[in-house]
């Protein structure tokens, strides 16, 4: 544990910030997976929308979220 603080802080908010990261990844993960088995129009919609959302939280980044869409919508178009 650190002596300082600000670094005492930053743990705090560190953990805040994860615990708050890691269930909506999780949500867009799942929505993924489920949108690549089972391709229908619905579940791509909805693996989409799971992946702005994490983008426009910041949970992944712009080029991550363009390959996952990229690769939800050519599974959907292969069908």
């Amino acid at each position: 544990m650190p002596n300082i603080k600000s670094a005492k802080k930053r743990v705090l908010v560190n953990e805040t910030k994860h615990s708050n990261n890691v269930p909506k990844k999780s949500l867009m993960k799942t929505a993924i997976k489920k949108a690549i088995t089972d391709t229908n129009e619905e579940t791509v919609k909805e693996a989409n929308k799971r992946i702005d959302k994490a983008l426009s939280s910041g949970i992944i980044t712009k080029n991550k979220a363009a390959r996952q869409k990229r690769r939800v919508s050519k599974k959907l178009n292969n069908k």
